[in-house]
């Protein structure tokens, strides 16, 4: 078991299976030492737990745990290319995409579930810069997806 996989399972998680592309694209692709994500929905066994506009359908709060999950899955993307979790030289960026009601501010926080998770797994090497963007609607109303890329220590 690598590091991170252990410091997952300190956290009580445990790193999911690839979530299956719903079109034509990869989960993850390598360039040089860098790996992007695919935008990861919060997918649970196949699943969405829940769906809708955070403001209206969705608290904040669940819309964060879902970012935490989306995060998740972009690990398992991550290490479906790099082949182990230890490689990541340090997270660069996320991009975070959050289904909105008309009113709703607050995207910042909710992609602070994917942030915190990936300090919480990482340390250090989770630091990174962020976008949270508001939209209108996400892939099958989706509340929330989250797309990373990293840097990988050399082989």
């Amino acid at each position: 078991m690598s590091a991170v996989e252990a410091r997952l399972a300190e956290l009580g998680l445990s790193l999911p299976e690839v979530v299956p592309p719903l079109a034509a694209y990869q989960p993850a692709v390598r360039s040089g030492r860098y790996v992007f994500t695919a935008g990861q929905l919060p997918m649970v066994e196949g699943k969405l737990p829940l769906t809708g506009k955070v403001g209206a359908e969705v608290t904040a709060e669940e819309a964060k745990e879902l970012a935490r999950t989306c995060a998740l899955n972009a690990l398992a993307a991550v290490k479906s290319v790099a082949g182990d979790l230890d490689r990541v030289a340090r997270v660069v960026k996320v991009v975070g995409f959050v289904a909105s009601a008309a009113d709703f501010t607050g995207q910042p926080g909710v992609l602070n579930g994917a942030s915190e998770l990936l300090g919480e797994v990482l340390g250090d090497k989770g630091v990174h810069a962020r976008s949270a963007v508001g939209v209108a609607v996400l892939p099958l109303d989706a509340p929330v997806e989250v797309e990373i890329q990293v840097e990988l220590t050399e082989a």
